[in-house]
């Protein structure tokens, strides 16, 4: 008796609701796309304009509800509560840094349409990864975030540090996407599925060589997962990375690849692996105290504010992945909190680069802030909140975000890593302070004239700013939001 032909399933327009952000990023990027065709010099501010909407009505989306959560495609797509939140916190700061990169890409001359619209779909890749429900989902959205994320840093194609970090990012992304997919197809090979939570469920029941695929797979998608992520010892192409991009470009990338990568970690980790903790738990450990390590020492050595950053964020990423390493519930709640807390200040860091950078001059040399607070008392007074919250000063957002990671690090049977954490939190601590330090006790060199910056700018930094102290007395309902994702 011949098998019955396969029947498709019939789907209903009704089956993508939970689709609907996606899709209006989705077709607002490409009606921006044939829009911008139509515009002039002087009407590009359109694009960027119009982009923000498209990101702020995606968020609103998100924000009521519309769609609601569900699964599309028999789980390939997966909309819950963390995907929600991670969205929602990557849509708002992308709309923020639109406005950086519109302030500085048009005094440079370099503003072009395009700009605002691959930004779109960087963002589109990030939240297909975060409502990944199957492995397919996974490398389509990390490939889509990735290859945009390429060309944005390339965007001032007649600099050669930009080309050059955009090739490094390239090259050695497609050598972690390889890592990755690898190990994916290992996964795939142990378990006989694609869908994560298929994955989960099989784990169990693998054995003799199997178990052996199994593992191995483990540790590779470990591996291209950590070079994502920028962790040490794969944290190579970040400061290059970060330091030839134009800084508007910077703001974007650093405050949501983060969040990203965390969303892939929980998919991966969590979602997928969880049954197998005890084995992953001491390599994301020791990724994490190597990060920590190298991110901070390094950083301390550096003399341009955009290299220090960057090696900062390898010691944030330690930090990140501390409370991964703790797992559970308390651990991923702990590392989402701190995600999101990175997130705003990383775009705030970045934004003072962006907001005292003009034509002809970046702001990006740490002796290029001395005597900042004689010149402008209240940019150098927000620049100081942004600083010690990366440091880690009580009672800013940063603190917070490190006693969350490090409680989680301690819940997980790790005393270990939570006394490196506390180490290398106060080496860390060092170089934020030396910029204090030379804003305030040092005097200022070169020209002494701030450049002029539109109102809105300014007070969307101010506000970006304000917000680590503000969200920092009010941190428990962000806190309650994450654990909710996991409850």
């Amino acid at each position: 008796m011949s098998a019955a032909p396969f029947v498709p399933p019939v789907r209903t327009l009704a089956e993508f609701a939970p689709l609907l952000p996606e899709l209006t990023v989705i077709f607002g990027a490409f009606a921006l796309l044939m829009l911008d065709l139509f515009l002039d010099e002087r009407r590009r501010i359109w694009t960027n304009a119009l982009s923000i909407v498209v990101l702020l009505t995606a968020a609103a989306m998100i924000v009521f509800g519309v769609g609601g959560h569900g699964e599309v495609m028999e789980g390939v797509f997966v909309r819950d509560t963390g995907a929600d939140i991670l969205k929602l916190v990557v849509l708002v700061v992308s709309a923020a840094s639109l406005a950086y990169l519109w302030s500085s890409l048009r005094e440079r001359g370099l503003y072009q349409g395009e700009a605002s619209i691959l930004l779109l779909f960087t963002v589109v890749g990030m939240m297909l990864l975060m409502s990944a429900g199957n492995l397919t989902m996974v490398y389509l959205g990390l490939e889509l975030m990735a290859l945009s994320t390429c060309a944005l840093i390339a965007f001032d194609r007649d600099n050669p540090r930009a080309t050059e970090a955009a090739m490094k990012s390239f090259i050695l992304g497609a050598l972690a996407s390889g890592m990755l997919l690898y190990g994916m197809s290992l996964l795939y090979g142990a378990t006989g599925t694609l869908s994560l939570d298929g994955i989960r469920e099989a784990i169990g029941t693998v054995t003799g060589e199997n178990r052996v695929l199994l593992l191995t797979g483990m540790v590779f998608v470990i591996a291209g997962v950590a070079f994502k992520f920028g962790a040490a010892p794969f944290h190579m192409w970040l400061p290059d990375t970060y330091h030839g991009a134009p800084t508007a470009m910077t703001v974007f990338i650093c405050a949501t690849r983060d969040v990203a990568a965390f969303a892939m970690a929980w998919r991966l980790f969590e979602v997928a692996m969880g049954p197998l903790h005890d084995q992953w738990q001491s390599l994301v450990a020791m990724l994490a105290v190597l990060s920590l390590a190298v991110g901070n020492l390094i950083a301390i050595a550096q003399t341009n504010l955009k290299r220090m950053l960057a090696y900062s964020t390898v010691s944030h990423v330690g930090f990140l992945l501390m409370g991964i390493a703790g797992g559970g519930p308390i651990g991923f709640s702990a590392s989402m909190f701190y995600a999101i807390s990175y997130s705003i200040m990383s775009a705030a860091a970045f934004g003072a680069i962006v907001m005292l950078s003009r034509k002809g001059f970046e702001a990006e040399r740490i002796e290029d802030y001395k005597g900042l607070s004689t010149r402008s008392p209240w940019m150098a007074g927000l620049v100081l909140i942004v600083m010690a919250s990366l440091a880690g000063v009580p009672p800013l957002l940063g603190f917070w975000a490190k006693m969350a990671v490090l409680r989680a690090a301690l819940d997980g049977g790790l005393m270990w890593l939570a006394i490196a954490g506390v180490v290398f939190a106060v080496i860390g601590a060092f170089y934020y302070l030396r910029l204090i330090k030379v804003m305030y006790f040092d005097e200022p060199v070169g020209e002494a004239v701030l450049p002029r910056k539109s109102i809105g700018l300014r007070a969307m930094f101010a506000v970006n700013a304000l917000a680590l102290l503000g969200l920092g007395l009010f941190w428990s309902p962000i806190m309650a939001w994450c654990q909710q994702a996991f409850a």
